[in-house]
């Protein structure tokens, strides 16, 4: 049996992870608190005591063909090391949009076999909402040495592995971009549509507006996925434009018991390949 993987028996949190929750966990020297805003001053106006900042930028490759994608190893291997991750460290992400960043960086934590992390639910906007104490001061994480590696390979599926499946009646693929983009109606690559037989529900449509933007309801969740045909027995990719949203329809699908994979290279290299097959 490999010790890789710790058992989720052995995490300090859940998953989902409620700010109350959190909250009393706070002193916790095990907790790595990591705050992903899209916008900076998110950080500055207040953030969960003790989260150290991270720019968003650091979890994409930044260059090549496919600047979204995962970046290399050693790039990762100084990322968490500056981060101060180690082998003990229990992560918290979340940010200021409902979910897109946290979950990029959980979802590479997944790829490098780090399983021991969580998403604050509703992000900074649910901490808030909960009146919960703020701090202004930023935290300094304290580096460490963490050799990173790609452990868990099947958190990610490539181009290639999509187009081998899309005749698999137990595949699927969850587009997480808006409808127009699905559609065809609007984008920037050289090809515009979706992967044939992608099904389409907007990332934003897994956040509850009225609850300071966590996660919906789980049966309400399942009901409508199972309704465009995504099922927990079936094998399912899920990617947007840049694996940012798709990162938390991933997470999504993690936390609702779906065999769920993310396709880093998403819609940015989909639609700007000349070989891969396109629906409008």
């Amino acid at each position: 049996m490999s010790t890789q993987h710790p058992s989720s028996e052995s995490n300090l949190l859940p998953l989902i992870v409620e700010p109350a929750q959190l909250q009393s966990h706070l002193n916790n020297p095990e907790l790595l608190i990591i705050d992903i805003p899209v916008n900076p001053d998110s950080y500055r106006q207040g953030h969960v005591p003790g989260a150290v900042f991270l720019d968003f930028r650091y979890l994409m490759r930044g260059e090549g063909p496919v600047p979204n994608d995962v970046p290399d190893v050693a790039f990762l291997t100084k990322l968490f090391s500056a981060l101060g991750l180690t082998r003990n460290t229990h992560v918290v992400a979340y940010d200021d949009e409902g979910g897109g960043w946290a979950a990029r960086l959980l979802w590479t934590l997944d790829l490098i076999g780090h399983t021991r992390y969580s998403y604050l639910n509703g992000g900074i906007h649910a901490w808030r909402d909960e009146g919960l104490e703020e701090s202004t001061e930023q935290t300094l994480p304290t580096p460490s040495e963490y050799h990173a590696e790609i452990l868990n390979p099947n958190t990610l599926i490539t181009c290639d592995e999509i187009k081998q499946k899309l005749d698999d009646r137990q595949f699927a693929v969850w587009d997480a971009r808006s409808p127009g983009e699905y559609n065809g109606e609007k984008g920037n690559n050289k090809h515009l549509g979706h992967i044939p037989g992608a099904v389409n529900m907007d990332w934003l449509n897994a956040m509850d507006r009225n609850r300071a933007l966590r996660i919906r309801d789980y049966a309400e969740l399942i009901t409508e996925l199972e309704a465009i045909g995504l099922t927990p027995d079936m094998e399912i990719a899920t990617h947007c434009q840049s694996h940012h949203r798709s990162s938390f329809t991933w997470l999504v699908g993690k936390a609702l018991g779906f065999n769920i994979r993310g396709y880093a290279g998403s819609w940015g290299e989909w639609g700007n390949r000349d070989d891969t097959p396109i629906e409008k």
